[in-house]
């Protein structure tokens, strides 16, 4: 059932025999472990070291932290397993993603608009050389989503784009960068597909609404050539496939339709069947809500092993979990030739990486070799040429505006857009602590333009104003909100050039106050306006009047230093190309 001399492991005789001698002198408890990954929650090594000897974990991952305190994690979590275990990281936009000293290279969509494929093999191999560097084998990566729906917040930074072609040669280049660094596997995600959906699987069901044929021209293309390169391991996603689903069982009922973590048609017919994958299935989180909503938990855990997926991720009550898998094996519900299956491939990719030849403490490299390891001149130099290389002029209406000088536009008035605050936005701030409070992009982008000899300064809404009488015990003059209006001369009179800044991650831009005022650009016929987006490249939709838009795709600093020298040179000087359809399908958003 499982070829382990085929791709993507390739193992000898030998490697083979350590496979199965290990399976067979396993109990159930340590046979259950194997297919477990799970979060850890603090690096103390007693709370590690019974991760390892009571659960007996197939794999880890960890939340951020510095490398070094990571580096000592891994060292520790290898030290208890009987058998090595997978360390995993999210290393889809740089190291930064394996520890918070790492370096941050760049986002799918923004090396998507560069349209360099060799740009996603350094992002691979840089990325993963720094996890390496702290003890990690495995990355949960790259993100192989295609981005067809302009309102799919959850992948639309993250994906390269919205071209299955380009897609699939960058995810296979990130993965041949990852793979090319030894005993370290990647994990393409999110299987079947995610992209189409408006709605976030953490928070909702999200669709796959393509038919197979239409799936295996698109999705399935990319998911085959990475299979054909040699892909070790693929995430799957909570992703209900409804037209694939009647294609194949004509007749299913809604109600009978599953995620693709747990669903036996898509993780086994189309996934195994249809592509040949070989190698190793974890599913995405279990506590999303793409997942949860279908079923009980103690029917969920057993459903996903017995759908394909071979690894589960994460325990939501370490003993209740664990409990029920175990006993859905010991009772039957997991056959034992399902059980054998998953852990050959869990074991076998292990072999692949030769963590089995390996002793407890070369695992995890030695604490004196992490010095240079992160942040390597090679990999800044890299981020900084995707920032050059991506920044995207998707609109041009009025021709003459840029480049921008001190000499036609001296007063600049930056308008500052930001989205809701999400429970993610109150956690970073949380993390940051008190006085440790960063400038925004707008404060950024005010001070280079500055810099460059522009009076810049940004706008103040009367909300904020009213915020401000609050906080000072004053009374609040609503006359600021709902008749803070003033004579269109007096307005433009204040500036030159107004640049309308959407900073928002995730969803819609949230503004201060309607029916005018500064926030929404209704002015663009009354003074030059020049729109940017520094996270997602879908804010058209809502400010579709703006008649010269940017796409940034992050305020890292590099790419805030291309933005302003892009904005000086002239629209030639933008060499990015448009990854999606930043004008989100909407007629309205192109005149």
């Amino acid at each position: 059932m499982v070829d382990l001399k085929a791709k993507p492991y390739c193992l000898s005789d030998e490697d083979i025999a350590w496979v199965q001698g290990t399976i067979a002198g396993m109990t159930d408890e340590e046979k259950v472990g194997q297919l477990f990954f799970q979060l850890t929650a603090s690096q103390d090594e007693a709370y590690l070291k019974e991760l390892m000897e009571k659960y007996h974990l197939g794999g880890c991952r960890y939340n951020g932290m510095p490398g070094a305190r990571v580096l000592a994690q891994n060292a520790v979590l290898q030290k208890y397993a009987k058998v090595p275990v997978f360390i995993a990281c999210n290393t889809e936009q740089g190291g930064s993603g394996a520890c918070s000293d790492g370096t941050f290279i760049a986002s799918g969509i923004k090396i998507g608009a560069t349209g360099n494929v060799e740009y996603a093999r350094d992002l691979g191999r840089m990325s993963n050389e720094e996890a390496a560097a702290i003890g990690c084998n495995m990355a949960f990566a790259p993100v192989c989503d295609i981005h067809y729906n302009w309102e799919n917040t959850e992948v639309v930074s993250r994906a390269f784009g919205s071209d299955p072609d380009r897609v699939a040669a960058m995810s296979k280049a990130y993965m041949e960068g990852a793979q090319s660094i030894p005993g370290f596997a990647s994990v393409a995600k999110h299987f079947p597909g995610n992209g189409q959906d408006f709605r976030d699987a953490h928070l909702s069901n999200n669709i796959n609404s393509f038919g197979e044929e239409q799936w295996m021209a698109t999705y399935g293309k990319v998911y085959k050539t990475l299979i054909d390169g040699g892909l070790c391991g693929i995430m799957g996603g909570h992703i209900l496939m409804p037209a694939y689903m009647r294609e194949v069982r004509p007749g299913i009922a809604d109600d009978e339709m599953l995620p693709a973590t747990l669903c036996p048609e898509v993780m086994t017919g189309l996934l195994r069947g249809k592509l040949g994958f070989n190698g190793m299935v974890v599913t995405d989180a279990s506590h999303m809500v793409g997942m949860t909503d279908r079923m009980s938990r103690k029917d969920m855990l057993p459903a996903s092993i017995n759908a394909g997926c071979d690894m589960f991720l994460f325990f939501n009550d370490p003993d209740e979990d664990f409990a029920t898998m175990l006993d859905a094996y010991r009772t039957g519900v997991i056959s034992e030739e399902r059980m054998t299956e998953a852990l050959t491939r869990i074991l076998g990719l292990k072999a692949r990486l030769g963590l089995h030849k390996k002793a407890k403490e070369e695992l995890v490299p030695a604490p004196e070799t992490l010095a240079g390891a992160l942040g390597k001149p090679e990999y800044k130099a890299v981020s900084k040429a995707i920032s050059d290389d991506c920044i995207t002029l998707v609109k041009y209406k009025d021709e003459g505006v840029l480049p921008l000088t001190p000499e036609k536009y001296k007063r600049i008035m930056i308008v500052y857009v930001k989205g809701a605050d999400g429970p993610m936005a109150a956690l970073a701030a949380m993390a940051m602590g008190a006085g440790a409070a960063r400038q925004t992009p707008a404060e950024v982008l005010r001070d280079k333009l500055i810099a460059q000899g522009f009076d810049a300064f940004i706008y103040e809404s009367p909300l904020d104003k009213m915020k401000k009488q609050i906080a000072a015990g004053e009374k609040p003059n609503l006359n600021l909100y709902f008749a803070g209006k003033n004579a269109i001369a007096d307005f433009v009179a204040g500036q030159d050039l107004v640049i309308t800044l959407c900073d928002v991650a995730n969803g819609r831009p949230v503004f201060g106050l309607s029916k005018g005022g500064g926030e929404i650009p209704w002015y663009v016929f009354e003074q030059p306006v020049v729109a940017i987006s520094v996270n997602a490249p879908t804010m058209l939709a809502d400010i579709p009047m703006v008649r010269t838009y940017i796409n940034a795709y992050d305020s890292k600093p590099d790419t805030m230093d291309a933005l302003v020298a892009d904005l000086m040179a002239g629209p030639e000087a933008f060499k990015g190309k448009d990854p999606i359809d930043s004008f989100c399908g909407l007629w309205d958003t192109r005149i």
